[in-house]
């Protein structure tokens, strides 16, 4: 029962880390004054998704530590929005409601990513993605270096070894 516990607690120890990696990685500046995400609630709302979603695709598969750590990382995420939502003054009743939204969000560019991944090299369904979620459909703003990114660290993070990742020290590539 000890070794159950303390394997519960490494595997929030190391999902908090990976989660603040993940959070630090979304707020490099490039993202926004190069590859033009808004710097908007709604641009980094889709920019930690999508590191949160690249890191949860690069622990899928694993087991033991790395397979808990997993979903820890999305309890992380939507433990910090729901305390994002209620620092930003949403009410105890509409809460709910707006997690429920942010939880389908979640999947929907899971498997949205999922897919855009499975077409790679051609990049042109991950370019319409980010076009539409992470650059807000701008027509101004190209996908391109924004693809190029994310393959970055998809890449970097596959090269990862798990060590890193359970120590919070992920690679993304970039």
């Amino acid at each position: 029962m000890f070794t159950q516990l303390l394997a519960k607690s490494s595997a929030r120890q190391a999902a908090s880390s990976l989660y603040r990696a993940a959070s630090d990685q979304a707020r490099t500046e490039a993202l926004y004054t190069q590859m033009g995400t808004p710097d908007s609630v709604e641009g980094r709302f889709e920019l930690l998704t999508m590191h949160v979603i690249l890191l949860i695709e690069r622990l899928e598969g694993e087991t033991g530590l790395a397979a808990e750590t997993r979903q820890a990382l999305f309890d992380a995420y939507v433990s910090n929005l729901d305390g994002a939502l209620r620092e930003m003054g949403v009410g105890d009743l509409a809460v709910g409601k707006r997690m429920r939204k942010l939880g389908e969000a979640f999947y929907g560019r899971a498997r949205a990513f999922q897919a855009a991944f499975e077409q790679l090299p051609d990049q042109t369904d991950l370019k319409e993605l980010l076009a539409r979620t992470a650059l807000q459909a701008r027509p101004e703003t190209s996908p391109d270096g924004l693809a190029t990114y994310a393959i970055g660290c998809r890449e970097g993070l596959r090269g990862c070894d798990s060590s890193s990742l359970m120590s919070g020290r992920p690679v993304w590539g970039v």
